[in-house]
Formats: C-alpha cells, sequence, structure tokens
C-alpha cells in the first residue's frame, strides 16, 4: 500500500470510528442516509473477530511500505495486554461489562468495537456507564486507542479471514475519496488559523473587550426643580463614553479585570435641571481623560463561596449574587436613568474598595455579605478604609422557582461631614442630606423581586426605606440639629421589560416609580410625592451595534407639586467589540 493510500486510510479510520461514537452517544438522533448509513453498516455486520500475530519494530514505527504479507512470528503481541495501559479496565468480550445487555439499543455496535477491535475499555469495577455523557478528553483517548489498532489489524498483516473487511475498507476509501479530500482541505486550513491565532494573540490569559458610546441628550421643561426661578438648561448635548476591558483568567474560574474609562459627559443634575432625579445612567465624567474605572479580582474558594475584591470602582450591584433587575441593570445598554437600573441601595459605597462574600447554600438561596469604603486610599482623618465613608451590606437571595427571585438587603452606611450620600444622588437633595452637611449615619432596608412572566416579558420591582441619624449637633438651614435626630427615606419602583420584542437582542423597557423622598423627619420633609416615568427601546443593528432612544419624565420633582414637569430625551448609540 502506498504511502498516501496509508494517509487516506489513517483519515477514514477517523471517519468511521466517528460514526460508530455518534451511534453510541445519540439515543435519539434520526437515522441517516445514502454514503453514511452504508459506512455504518458496513462497520457492524460483520460476524469475524481478529486472531492476529503482527511485527512491530522497537520504536513502534509502521513500516513505509505496507503489505498483506508483512509478518514476522519472532515478534508476537499480546494485543489485550501489551498495546493498553490500563490493564484493569480492558475487557476482550461485551460479556465482560455488568450493565451492558442484549436488549441495549447500541449493544451490537458495543459489541464490535470491543470483541472485534479491541479499543474500548470498560472502568475498573467492570461497568461501561453508557448513559453517561462522554468529555472531549475521553474521546480523544478513544478514537486514539481504536486509531492505533485499526491501523495495526490493517497494515501490519492479515490472515485469510480478515480479506473481506480489507476488500470492504478499500472499496469505501475509493467512495468516500472526495470527502476524505474536503476533511483534509479542512483540517490544514484550521491548523493553519490556529497556528497564525497563536502567533498573533493578545495575550494567552487575557481577553480585551471595548465599548464606545455616543448620545444625544437634552433636558426641557420650564423652570429648575431648585426655586431659583431659572430656566432648564436645554441645549442638545453630545456626549461620549469609552471603555476597554482587560479580562485576565488564570485558573479558567477566577476573573482579574482591569477597566480603562475615559468619559465627556453632561450630569443632568441639579445643575441643569435643579434636581438629581433627572441623572440618565452613567454620568461619571473625566473630559475624556483615561483612568482605571474598575480593578477587581473574583475567585471561588469553592463551589458554594466566592470572594470578589475591589481595588477600586467596587460596586455592590455587580459584586452581590443578584441585583433583581438585569435588564435594566448596565448602563450603557439597559435603563437610561439612574434611578431606573435598580434599587438605590446598592449605589451604597460606590466606586470605594473592599471585599464582598457570597455563599450559596444551594441553587435556590444565597448569602451575600460586603464592605466597601468610598475613599479606602485616602490616610487622612475621616477618610481610610475604616474611619471615613463606608458601607456594609447583607443579602439574603431567594429563589422560590425558576421564575421567581426575591432579595432581603440591608445596609449599614456612614458619612461623614460635608459627604452625605444616602440616597445614592437618585432623589431630592434632602433624600440624599437630610441633615446638611452634618455627618450622618443611616440603616437602609431593601425587598427586591423579579417574576418572568414569559421568555418575552420580565417584571421586576423593588421597596425600599432609609432611616437616617444625624451623628452630630449642628445647625441645616437655620434650624438647629441634635445628634441622633433622624430622618425616614422611601422610594419604590416597577419595570417591565420585553427582550426580543422586533427583533432578537432587542428591549423595550418601562419604568414607573417613587425617587428617594423624605417622608418624616426631625428636621425637613419633602412636602409631596415625585413620579419617575420612564421608556425606552433598545434596538440592535447588528451584534456589535445598537442604538436606544429613550425618554425620562420627573413629575412633582423634589418632592414639590409647585415644580413643573421636567422631561429628558436620549438617543444612545452603543458600539462593542
Amino acid at each position: 500500500m502506498k504511502p498516501k493510500t496509508y494517509s487516506n486510510l489513517l483519515t477514514l479510520n477517523f471517519a468511521i470510528f466517528a460514526s460508530i461514537i455518534s451511534i453510541t452517544t445519540e439515543a435519539k438522533a434520526a437515522p441517516v442516509s445514502t454514503k453514511a448509513e452504508r459506512l455504518r453498516k458496513s462497520l457492524v455486520t460483520t460476524e469475524k473477530v481478529y486472531p492476529y500475530s503482527q511485527k512491530v519494530n522497537q520504536n513502534h514505527q509502521l513500516p513505509n511500505q505496507i503489505s498483506q504479507n508483512n509478518i514476522d512470528s519472532q515478534t508476537i503481541y499480546n494485543h489485550g495486554t501489551n498495546l493498553q495501559k490500563n490493564e484493569q479496565s480492558q475487557v476482550t468480550s461485551v460479556s465482560q461489562l455488568d450493565d451492558v445487555s442484549p436488549g441495549d439499543w447500541a449493544f451490537e455496535a458495543l459489541q464490535k468495537l470491543v470483541e472485534r477491535y479491541n479499543c474500548i475499555s470498560g472502568y475498573p469495577n467492570g461497568t461501561f456507564r453508557g448513559n453517561r455523557a462522554m468529555t472531549r478528553y475521553e474521546f480523544a483517548a478513544a478514537l486514539y486507542a481504536c486509531l492505533e489498532d485499526t491501523v495495526k489489524i490493517f497494515t501490519l498483516g492479515f490472515n485469510p479471514a480478515n480479506q473481506e473487511d480489507f476488500n470492504t475498507l478499500q472499496r469505501l476509501q475509493e467512495e468516500f475519496s472526495s470527502e476524505i479530500a474536503i476533511l483534509r482541505g479542512r483540517v490544514d486550513n484550521l491548523e493553519a488559523r490556529s497556528a497564525s491565532l497563536e502567533t498573533n494573540q493578545f495575550s494567552t490569559t487575557t481577553k480585551l473587550r471595548g465599548v464606545a458610546v455616543f448620545s444625544l441628550n437634552s433636558a426641557f421643561g420650564d423652570e429648575k426643580a431648585d426655586g431659583s426661578g431659572e430656566d432648564i438648561e436645554d441645549n442638545i448635548v453630545f456626549n461620549n463614553r469609552m471603555r476597554l476591558n482587560f479580562d485576565t483568567s488564570f485558573t479558567g474560574k477566577d476573573l482579574l479585570k482591569v477597566r480603562l474609562d475615559a468619559l465627556d459627559i453632561t450630569t443632568f443634575g441639579n445643575d441643569v435641571t435643579g434636581t438629581n432625579m433627572t441623572r440618565l445612567a452613567y454620568e461619571r465624567n473625566t473630559n475624556n481623560q483615561v483612568d482605571i474605572g474598575k480593578l477587581f479580582y473574583r475567585f471561588p474558594i469553592n463551589k458554594k463561596l466566592r470572594f470578589h475584591i475591589d481595588a477600586t470602582g467596587g460596586r455592590f450591584n455587580l459584586n452581590a449574587s443578584d441585583n433583581f433587575n438585569k435588564l435594566f441593570a448596565n448602563p450603557i445598554i439597559g435603563s437610561i436613568s439612574r434611578f431606573g437600573r435598580f434599587n438605590p441601595i446598592y449605589i451604597q459605597g460606590a466606586l470605594g474598595a473592599g471585599i464582598t462574600a457570597v455563599y450559596d447554600f444551594d441553587k435556590s438561596l444565597s448569602l451575600s455579605l460586603g464592605y466597601l469604603a468610598r475613599n479606602g486610599d485616602n490616610p487622612s482623618n475621616k477618610n481610610g478604609l475604616f474611619d471615613g465613608s463606608y458601607a456594609a451590606l447583607a443579602q439574603l437571595a431567594f429563589k422560590p422557582s425558576k421564575k421567581i427571585d426575591l432579595g432581603l438587603t440591608y445596609v449599614r452606611a456612614y458619612y461623614p461631614g460635608g459627604r452625605a450620600f444616602v440616597s445614592g444622588a437618585t432623589g431630592s437633595r434632602l433624600a440624599n442630606a437630610p441633615f446638611g452637611r452634618i455627618a450622618t449615619s443611616a440603616d437602609h432596608f431593601g425587598f427586591q423581586s423579579s417574576f418572568r412572566l414569559s421568555k418575552r416579558a420580565v417584571i421586576s420591582g423593588w421597596a425600599g426605606l432609609t432611616n437616617a441619624q444625624a451623628q452630630d449637633d449642628g445647625v441645616f438651614n437655620g434650624v438647629p440639629v441634635n445628634e441622633n435626630d433622624d430622618a425616614n427615606i422611601f422610594n419604590w419602583a416597577v419595570t417591565l421589560g420585553l427582550p426580543n420584542l422586533g427583533k432578537k437582542g432587542s428591549l423595550a423597557g418601562f419604568v414607573i416609580g417613587q425617587p428617594p423622598t423624605v417622608t418624616d423627619s426631625d428636621s425637613f420633609e419633602n412636602e409631596d410625592k415625585s413620579w419617575h416615568l420612564e421608556s425606552f427601546y433598545r434596538y440592535p443593528v447588528n451584534d456589535n451595534i445598537s442604538i436606544t432612544p429613550g425618554l425620562l419624565v420627573i413629575l412633582n420633582p423634589e418632592g414639590n407639586d409647585d415644580n413643573d414637569a421636567i422631561y429628558v430625551g436620549t438617543l444612545r448609540t452603543v458600539f462593542r467589540f
């Protein structure tokens, strides 16, 4: 047999074994036809078993010229012993496998592989475990064993009993010559592409992903909601945001993330509209200077416990087991507003450094514990990890069914004088600093839920209650404030997400709720309820580009029905690469 014919025979053996493996792993596969069907039948209908002797040189290399008379009786190999590395699991008859019976649908195919080719092994306990899924490693090992054995059978020597199968293989080789040539070409192409990727890859452990956002934004209405009587600044602005994510994994289960940010953003807050209730989802501004927006390392201890360590840019909505508003949470492809993303309780400690642990009791119950310090890198007074502004979180997430998620969240937070951040800048000015510049602590309580009505409809919501306490005596707006004075702040929202509406990858979103307002206080209260109304539609142009128009309406901004309604429109284009 010529070397080219020998090469074709190796390729054909691979196709033969792949066909047999598909029989043993796809119990409910549809019947095949034409050449593939004839190939399978030719391998499982012959009744002969092969006793044979073989010639193998000391390096176990095949001779250059292969013929049927290539037999040397001085070198005899016991095929079932010397060629197998695991003698305990090698079987020579299918009857040695305790969990295989003649009634099994793949019994005949398995019998031929064991008794004819002697290249299928059982487990050391004498079982085959035919219903167990096969890994790629196991497939490679079995394929190599069968290729090695069948090559020796049909190339190192034959007795007359093998002539029929040898003739069958020659016929199949000729019949499948065009398919073999195509497969060989594809393999060569894949090898070339793989070599090119290995040569030019960015890193063996790191993936680079990028996001660029262009947005047209404008606020409109009558007067600002700050009592100044000034008109809202309603010019249309063009903003941009750029992210580069370097995602590194050392074990395949951990993640080291380094994110570089550059942003030129107009903050639609107090300066533009007179209230933070109109702020958009992403508004951190670097004047297009590049900085490190996020740096963390997440790793598992075991299947139940994992840790998340933030060096900078920490957020509980990413660290805890769930934020219960997944369709809206992402600031780039989710809600257009800051408040509409999730319960403001998750904003506590935002952009800080710290650690979060998540423990999964089982698939339906998990506990998250976290700590973030907003100025953890500053050693001065009222800063650092434990002397400055901090937030400590505990959350219990419960999944009573595949469609329902429930969460109970508690956060204890402290804000030094002049740095109050009680509502995460999502509500009224009073809700964010209920005692002005006086140092404040707060107990935040949150209840969140999410219900998947169907694959195309998800309704979520939350309610949040905060009890804030003054930590010092002082004066706020001319009114004395005593230490331990308190204020209650309330917020709630309901969201409706309609994914794949109109096109796969799209999302229609609606939010209705009440941004944080002070409902009861020893100092000052908001007189009325504010209303947050939001709608947006994300349309995917393709897999990498999406366009999202959206509208945000705030009624009774700053909890005062004397204030005019404020509107914010946005047109956001996202490029992902």
